[in-house]
């Protein structure tokens, strides 16, 4: 009877050392892979310090990640708006396809089934937490919630919903005269710590400094340089008004433009219901009138140098970490950003300046230092490359192209154009020479940036040269087939 007994304890014995030496080299292998820091920086075009987008950006900390990785000198939003833009990003889907034109409408709605970027690496095992500006509606949000494992709110959940008439915005009131009634922007009292960007980057740097068992997916979003453009003093102090410089133009350059891209230009328009809410008057007019080109420039400097700084701590934080060597880095800017350009400001165009944005990343053992590729890439490509990184397995039901090909070789041929939307079949297709629009009543703009890099020559007008004619007809093959309708169209259906 011993020795049964003793035999069995020895079969279960056996077994038991057999079942946790797998557990433990499965953990072993699953704490192999790399983790995640996936940084957003809202509303940031290309004004970073290692490219040139313009003369006076202070960024050291974002040029930090591009000086130990990988730049991507051409990187495009697939929509020139924050929830469209951003909604592209994580979800793999061009906005085309999946109905998401404006900030109105939701992906959960539009898209149900969708699996968004973090939550494919939360299925795949990864710890995901996030804060600040991810997905547009980043507190409250079904979307969130579904992402992340857990999501940062230094001032609560959002309790309000959609739609209802007690949390509908305030109509903006006639412009005044004053100018601080209508100029957002100017040098603030306040510390860096009383601004929200500064409390989730201190939530995500505790994070850092946490035991990790789990690899995982740390999200942080800035809100800056968003508007408004309220900042630390000491941000402005870095950028003296004497030195700012303004972006360069042309006088009259809307004059061979088709008339729907000049109503972009002219105002701010909701493409998901076709409202304009501009300021009345026009951005541009009134920067004119109040003689506020300057300061709003040096406000939109000031602003990246805060959220570059908040950045900066982030990036200590995991230097001084356990983290360091195995950690992924992608930083990125959800579209571009007008400052004058075009006679126009913030986004919303299918212009150069619309939709560059910045893209960088770093990827241990796999990128070289101070690299930079000059290819033409979509931020489309970051949910696949991180796919790729992560050995994920690949996920068939995304848009994007993984760019780890570039990571290695960044001077790789790469003949895949960027096609941007902004709106019901309102495209953009840009190759590493030409850019061409076709909006939704079929005028078209093309664009030469070999000759032609500020798109100051718009070739689709009068008189049409037949090889631009050919190209144009050629680059229109990229466009879209298929194309949702938005929410306005779709209430007339119904």
């Amino acid at each position: 009877m011993i020795r049964f007994n003793s035999n069995i304890a020895a079969i279960w014995w056996a077994f038991f050392l057999v079942s946790n030496l797998h557990h433990a080299m499965t953990c072993f292998a699953e704490d192999l892979r790399p983790n995640i820091l996936f940084i957003a920086v809202d509303d940031l075009n290309h004004w970073v310090g290692h490219l040139d987008g313009h003369p006076g950006t202070l960024t050291p900390n974002i040029d930090r990640i591009a000086i130990n990785g990988i730049t991507f000198s051409k990187a495009y939003a697939a929509a020139p708006l924050c929830n469209p833009s951003r909604v592209a990003l994580l979800s793999g889907v061009v906005p085309a396809r999946s109905g998401v034109y404006g900030n109105s409408e939701r992906l959960e709605v539009k898209m149900p089934n969708a699996i968004t970027l973090p939550q494919y690496f939360r299925a795949n095992g990864y710890v995901v937490k996030g804060a600040g500006k991810i997905f547009h509606s980043p507190y409250g949000d079904a979307l969130t919630d579904k992402s992340f494992d857990e999501y940062y709110a230094p001032y609560g959940r959002l309790k309000a919903k959609l739609g209802s008439k007690k949390n509908k915005r305030p109509q903006k009131k006639q412009l005044k005269t004053e100018i601080n009634m209508w100029a957002p922007w100017g040098a603030s009292d306040l510390n860096d710590s009383d601004m929200l960007d500064y409390k989730n980057a201190e939530w995500v740097i505790a994070e850092l400094q946490r035991p990790q068992i789990k690899p995982f997916f740390l999200a942080y979003g800035t809100q800056k340089p968003h508007l408004d453009w309220k900042v630390p003093r000491k941000y402005y102090d870095m950028h003296p008004k004497d030195s700012v410089i303004l972006p360069k133009v042309i006088h009259n350059d809307l004059s061979d433009i088709p008339p729907f891209g000049r109503r972009l230009a002219e105002e701010v328009l909701d493409v998901s219901n076709g409202k304009n809410f501009s300021v009345p008057g026009g951005d541009h007019r009134n920067i004119l009138k109040f003689n506020q080109w300057k300061p709003a420039v040096r406000g939109y400097l000031a602003s990246i140098t805060f959220a570059d700084a908040q950045v900066g701590r982030v990036l200590d934080a995991l230097s001084e970490s356990p983290h360091s060597d195995d950690t992924i880095i992608v930083l990125w800017g959800d579209h571009g950003y007008h400052l004058g350009q075009k006679e126009h400001w913030r986004k919303h165009t299918l212009w150069e300046v619309g939709l560059r944005t910045t893209l960088v990343i770093y990827a241990p053992n796999v990128t070289t230092p101070n690299s930079r590729s000059d290819r033409v890439v979509s931020l489309l490509d970051v949910y696949p490359t991180l796919i790729e990184l992560a050995d994920l397995e690949p996920y068939d039901e995304l848009d994007g192209q993984s760019l780890v090909p570039l990571l290695k070789q960044p001077k790789l041929q790469w003949s895949r154009p960027v096609v941007s939307t902004f709106g019901y079949k309102n495209h953009s297709v840009r190759t590493e020479r030409w850019r061409y629009i076709r909006y939704y009543d079929g005028s078209e703009e093309l664009y030469d940036h070999k000759e032609d890099p500020n798109e100051w020559n718009n070739l689709a007008a009068a008189p049409l040269e037949k090889y631009h004619r050919l190209l144009m007809d050629r680059l229109s093959n990229e466009l879209p087939k298929n194309n949702a309708l938005p929410i306005r169209m779709l209430k007339k259906i119904k």
